[in-house]
């Protein structure tokens, strides 16, 4: 049994967002538990069963790649990724194709209150290729997203500005398995000052 066949369902954390309101501090590089915040998101990834683990990188992206620990992680950068989640969603799968990953379980960087129980609940969700999966938090869909290999091309070719896969998702509705994760995981975002009381 090969790696690909073991473990088919690859990591793909969404890194490259520059935190405008942030005051343009890299959301990859924000400090959490004494390590850049791209780092926890690659381990739960990692906790959660996930071998290959592919991050796209974006704003300060040198810094980044200087800064944090990320040894075995395949790093994409996103030239385009001032554009928004779309971009980084497209290069990362695209990143994907060819590597024999069946499934990706896309997760963004700036939501350090989603572990590895609740990602790991929705990688077992993975059944082949057509799997559709996302967590759920009190019936409301969130992330991380499980993306089958047959839906890739057609979330890069609607893919757009900050909507990420939300337009294919919201077309394929009724195959979208939800998983329940509000027992386990607190989905907020890291997305204003703030916001920066949850890092520790």
């Amino acid at each position: 049994m090969t790696e690909t066949e073991a473990f088919p369902v690859a990591g793909l954390v969404l890194a490259a967002g520059g935190g405008r309101r942030l005051g343009g501090r890299p959301k990859a590089l924000l400090p959490h538990r004494g390590r850049p915040l791209v780092e926890h998101a690659v381990e739960v990834l990692r906790a959660a069963g996930c071998a290959r683990v592919h991050v796209v990188l974006g704003a300060r992206a040198a810094a980044v790649r200087a800064r944090a620990e990320l040894g075995g992680c395949v790093l994409v950068e996103n030239p385009d990724w001032a554009d928004g989640m779309g971009s980084s969603l497209r290069v990362g799968l695209d990143s994907l194709a060819g590597t024999g990953a069946r499934a990706a379980l896309v997760s963004l960087v700036d939501q350090p209150g989603i572990g590895a129980q609740a990602v790991a609940r929705v990688r077992a969700a993975y059944e082949d290729e057509s799997s559709l999966a996302s967590a759920a938090y009190d019936g409301v869909r969130g992330h991380p997203v499980l993306l089958g290999a047959a839906h890739w091309a057609g979330i890069v070719a609607t893919a757009t500005g900050d909507r990420g896969a939300r337009a294919y998702l919201k077309e394929h509705e009724d195959a979208i398995g939800l998983v329940e994760c509000g027992d386990v995981a607190r989905p907020y975002d890291i997305d204003t000052e703030a916001d920066l009381a949850h890092l520790e």
